[in-house]
């Protein structure tokens, strides 16, 4: 997973006023989840920006609320590739990664990102690219090769996920597809549904052709 570098600073001032605002000026606001679980009520002491979500069974999970300038989160965004993310807020350092992001649906800028502090205790569960590699026998012999899903869902200590799930094709035949469950990697558990289909070699006509003449 390649490393990231970004600054920002807590948001302290909530409302719809205040977002405005900050979009006028070229940020973001965005919320770090992820954080420490406690008891309710709890009567420790927060830092600025951040705040107790209650979850469940008297427990409340510690977010914080921050901004970032849109110009820095701009590679994150626009990127095929995952990162780990050194967050500093100011000067409080913590590891994250993008977990969402929401959109004006029209003029489709960033309205608000969600980050999550992750570190070596917790598994995460993150969407990762799938890499086809090889040449599909079914390919070699008129077939059409397709993929059905192009990011698998992956759950696994953050530093061990990869940036791609390489998936190699050459045994692959003709009408021969590869699930989810034919997978496996070391130390990532697949989230997916096992019989989801995630390449295929479809036959085409001229496969179909070459299969009828080989059988007559």
């Amino acid at each position: 997973m390649k490393k990231f570098q970004l600054s920002a600073q807590p948001r302290t001032e909530l409302g719809k006023k205040s977002v405005k605002a900050l979009r006028a000026e070229g940020k973001i606001p965005a919320v770090l989840n992820g954080g420490k679980i406690v008891e309710l009520p709890y009567a420790g002491e927060l830092k600025a920006g951040e705040k107790v979500v209650e979850i469940a069974d008297n427990r409340g999970l510690i977010t914080t609320d921050i901004v970032v300038k849109a110009e820095d989160v701009r590679k994150l965004i626009y990127s095929p590739d995952i990162f780990e993310i050194d967050l500093d807020i100011n000067g409080d350092k913590r590891i994250a990664v993008m977990k969402e992001i929401q959109f004006q649906p029209v003029k489709d800028t960033v309205l608000h990102i969600d980050f999550l502090e992750v570190g070596p205790e917790k598994p995460i569960v993150m969407e990762v690219p799938v890499q086809i590699e090889g040449h599909a026998e079914g390919v070699k012999a008129g077939g059409k090769l397709t993929l059905s899903l192009r990011k698998l869902k992956v759950k696994a200590i953050y530093d061990q996920i990869p940036e791609r799930l390489v998936v190699n094709v050459d045994s692959l035949g003709l009408g021969k597809s590869l699930a989810v469950g034919d997978l496996h990697y070391e130390g990532l558990e697949l989230i997916n549904a096992k019989n989801a289909v995630v390449c295929a070699v479809q036959l085409t006509r001229a496969a179909r052709g070459a299969a009828a003449k080989a059988g007559e």
